[in-house]
Formats: structure tokens, C-alpha cells, sequence
């Protein structure tokens, strides 16, 4: 009882180290970023995909009011896992971030400055009492100085840079196909489909236009565009991933995660 008492306390505090160096809010965080539907990115060297699974809790709900993918910039597009009103407040304050990168320097901000400024933030809230760690993780996306880079931020303030990563639900099994599958002379297109093969791979090979989300910046363009359903559903088709009539509409998501 001693001992539970002991982790109890430091599992109460957020400033406070266990005595095994463990900060146990930051690993709930990680925990609830966990619970969240996935979202994929793949970088290649024409540009960037990010890919988001947001298949609906409810028929009755709007599709278009989930959101999992955002534009932080021209240049630069963000995706989500985890608590949505953590990632909403993390995604305001890198378009803030961005916005007065133009207004200082009169040039757009580099991918790997935006992501560490996101991370500092994200830091802060990991040493600070009275506040908890952004239960949320994001992969920032986009083309810095002609090239693409993709990073993921981790609800401790790390920020990591991939060729191709996964954060939220089924992450082993959705590393363990990007790391398969993955290659460093896909072209876009090719990135698309790998995105969506290994989101469909935990859900029966099979998947809806408007249960994912997908986006792309192009090296060429250095534009975010965000693809449509129609789109979507070309690369669903191409990649044999369409559902069969008597497959339901998809598995419940957490209510408050995304």
C-alpha cells in the first residue's frame, strides 16, 4: 500500500520526477494520444502526404466536421492524434508562429523552426504546476528551402523527423507496414497510396472516401491542397481498397479524441 501511495503522489504532480526519473503525466499523455484514430505521413522526394483516418462514431454525423488535417501555411499542413481541442489550440499557435515569421522576416517559415517553436510550447507545459501536458501528437509537414521534411511532435516536447511515420491507434502495426513497404524514390502518388494502404491494413484491407483525409505539398508547388472526396475515392479505387456493400460504416472512435 506504501508503494502505491509513493507513485500515487508523483502521479499527481507534473513537476515532480518518480524516483525511477519518470514523468508519469507526460507517459498519460502519450496514453491518450494512443486513443486516438491514426494519421499517417510519408515524405518522398516530390513533397509530402498526410493521411488521417476519421471514420465517423455515428451515420448521423457530418463527415466534413471531422477534422484531422489542417493548413498551418502556404507551405506547410498539420495532422492529428489525440484530445481535439489539444491539437486545435497546438494547431492556432503554429499558424500564429507562421503568421509572424511573414510579418518579421517577410519570408515563410522553415518546416523544421516551426515544428521546434510547436515542441518549446508543448515543453513548457511538462514543468509547469498547475497546468497538464497537450495530450496530442502531430506530424507537421511541408517544403523548407525546396525540400520536404516531416516531423512528429510527442506530448513531451520532442520533436523527431521521418521518411514516413504513424501516430495514434494501431501504431506498431502501422510502422511495421510503412517500414515494409516504404521506399525513397516513391513519387507522390505513390505516397498517397502507401498512406492509405497501411491505414486501410487495420481496418480489413478496405476503406470509404469520407472516412479519410489526405493532403499533400508538392515540391514543384510548395502549395498545401487538401484532396476531395473524389480524388480520394480515384487512389481508393487504384490501390483496391474499396469496401464491399455489406461493410458498416466503420468502427466507433472515442468521442473525445480524434
Amino acid at each position: 500500500m506504501q508503494g502505491q501511495a509513493q507513485q500515487q503522489a508523483y502521479d499527481r504532480g507534473i513537476t515532480i520526477f518518480s524516483p525511477d526519473g519518470r514523468l508519469y503525466q507526460v507517459e498519460y499523455a502519450r496514453e491518450a494520444v494512443k486513443r486516438g484514430t491514426a494519421s499517417i505521413g510519408v515524405r518522398t522526394p516530390e513533397g509530402v502526404v498526410l493521411a488521417a483516418d476519421k471514420r465517423s462514431r455515428s451515420p448521423l454525423m457530418e463527415p466534413t466536421s471531422v477534422e484531422k488535417i489542417h493548413k498551418a501555411d502556404d507551405h506547410a499542413g498539420i495532422a492529428s492524434a489525440g484530445h481535439v481541442a489539444d491539437a486545435r489550440q497546438l494547431i492556432d499557435f503554429a499558424r500564429r508562429q507562421a503568421q509572424v515569421n511573414h510579418l518579421r522576416y517577410g519570408e515563410a517559415i522553415g518546416i523544421e523552426t516551426l515544428t521546434k517553436n510547436v515542441t518549446d510550447h508543448i515543453q513548457q507545459y511538462t514543468q509547469v504546476g498547475g497546468a497538464r501536458p497537450f495530450g496530442v501528437a502531430l506530424l507537421i509537414g511541408g517544403i523548407e528551402n525546396g525540400e520536404p521534411r516531416l516531423y512528429e511532435t510527442d506530448p513531451s516536447g520532442t520533436p523527431y523527423e521521418w521518411k514516413a511515420v504513424s501516430i495514434g491507434a494501431d501504431r506498431g502495426d502501422l510502422q511495421d507496414h510503412l517500414e515494409e513497404n516504404f521506399a525513397d524514390d516513391l513519387t507522390l502518388d505513390e505516397g498517397v497510396g502507401l498512406a492509405l494502404r497501411a491505414i486501410a491494413s487495420t481496418n480489413d484491407d478496405e476503406l470509404a472516401s469520407d472516412g479519410v483525409d489526405v493532403a499533400t505539398v508538392s515540391t514543384e508547388t510548395e502549395a498545401f491542397v487538401e484532396l476531395t472526396n473524389d480524388e480520394i475515392a480515384t487512389y481508393i479505387a487504384d490501390n483496391d481498397l474499396e469496401p464491399t456493400e455489406d461493410d458498416e460504416d466503420g468502427e466507433d472512435a472515442d468521442g473525445d479524441e480524434e
